[in-house]
């Protein structure tokens, strides 16, 4: 029977390889790899899933764009917190988590061989969804460069092809929050060059320190411009529940309303109940952000006291992206020989990027305990191998 040269050309991530690798050890492996929290989602919101399903028996199909009463939840939360006035019918979709959202968002825009520019590191997915939607990416490396290098690389790299420029802040694998000075940058060249923005925003509620991360959004002139992408999975510890969200312009969320209808039809009814509290305003959730701060900071002692690591301390998210170059191993060799020695699976950083081969990517979604257990593995082999 004949596969599609479509089906081909999409890989498996090395996330899931090695998420995949660490299960099939078992034992005492300390799994570091997928960013899936391991904070239990809030009993409030696991009481309002059953509450539905009790009060309605079988749920039925919501309109493709998500229950009204949600959709109007989350724009009253997106409005107050974005200053600005999205009409929850016309500028909000609710998707099958932000995955989905970020699918249908290019599935609107992308024509074959349109090209989009993403900033490195980038998630993994990006990548393939643009290619799965016929575009082209195009990698601009951010990590670690100074903005001016940063914008300038962002110019060259727009064409007569060029319709999109793909953002994400606070970032992952990196941790990072891009400058006000970078986001006005770029605000600026999608302005200049008619490009439209995606935005993934997933993150926003994990930002540390005290600090906020600027939205490209509330910059003048890129609402009508912009499509930002979020999610119920970090801010509420909910990934399995899959709710996400894109804001944007009316034209493009009614086509990804169209789309949906043929895809997913609508978000799993359970779950949209569920973030209908989630975002009734009842509850203070930071106690989540707090609980990773502090992780942050276990990590961030823990990896200063390894001699010939390098490392920059995330700003936000719950990753810490890792120079491993002093092993003489690249990313793949290292992390495959770790979770062979040590028992302690992260992602290798190529699978971020190509000029990320020195890196790894170490999700600090477990215990206070069990992460110090981690790193304490973690010295003992960087120690047997570096140079």
């Amino acid at each position: 029977m004949k596969t599609s040269k479509f089906a081909y050309a999409v890989t498996p991530s090395l996330t899931r390889k090695l998420f995949n690798m660490a299960k099939s050890i078992g034992g005492d492996v300390i799994d570091l790899t997928l960013g899936d929290p391991d904070v239990p989602t809030p009993d409030e919101i696991r009481s309002a899933a059953l509450e539905a399903i009790s009060l309605f028996g079988s749920l039925h199909y919501s309109a493709n764009a998500g229950l009204p009463k949600l959709r109007e939840a989350y724009s009253l939360f997106f409005n107050g917190n974005y200053h600005t006035s999205i009409n929850p019918d016309k500028n909000l979709i609710v998707t099958v988590g932000g995955m989905e959202a970020l699918f249908l968002a290019l599935s609107s825009i992308i024509d074959i061989g349109d090209e989009v520019i993403i900033t490195g590191p980038y998630y993994v997915n990006y990548l393939q969804m643009i290619k799965m939607c016929g575009g082209v990416p195009v990698i601009v490396e951010r990590f670690g460069r100074p903005d001016e290098q940063v914008i300038n690389d962002i110019r060259k790299a727009v064409t007569s092809k060029t319709i999109a420029v793909i953002i994400n802040s606070p970032c992952n694998p990196s941790g990072d929050v891009y400058s006000d000075k970078l986001l006005e940058a770029i605000a600026d060249i999608a302005r200049k060059n008619n490009l439209a923005v995606i935005s993934d925003e997933v993150y926003n509620s994990l930002v540390f320190d005290g600090m906020k991360a600027q939205s490209i959004y509330e910059i003048d002139g890129m609402s009508e411009r912009t499509i930002v992408i979020d999610s119920c999975s970090k801010r509420f510890a909910m990934t399995g529940w899959r709710i996400g969200f894109a804001v944007g312009p009316e034209d493009i969320i009614s086509n990804m309303i169209k789309l949906q209808e043929n895809v997913a039809a609508c978000a799993p009814l359970p779950s949209q109940y569920a973030a209908i509290r989630a975002y009734s305003g009842h509850f203070d959730y930071s106690y989540i952000r707090d609980t990773y701060q502090i992780r942050r900071d276990i990590l961030v002692n823990e990896l200063a006291d390894i001699p010939g690591i390098s490392f920059v301390p995330p700003q936000a998210a719950f990753y810490a992206f890792v120079n491993i170059s002093a092993s003489g191993m690249k990313s793949e060799e290292f992390a495959y020989s770790l979770l062979e020695n040590e028992h302690v699976a992260v992602v290798p950083g190529i699978a971020y990027g190509e000029g990320y081969d020195d890196y790894i990517r170490l999700a600090f979604t477990v215990s206070n305990d069990v992460l110090r257990e981690a790193m304490k593995r973690f010295r003992n082999f960087f120690g047997s191998v570096s140079r």
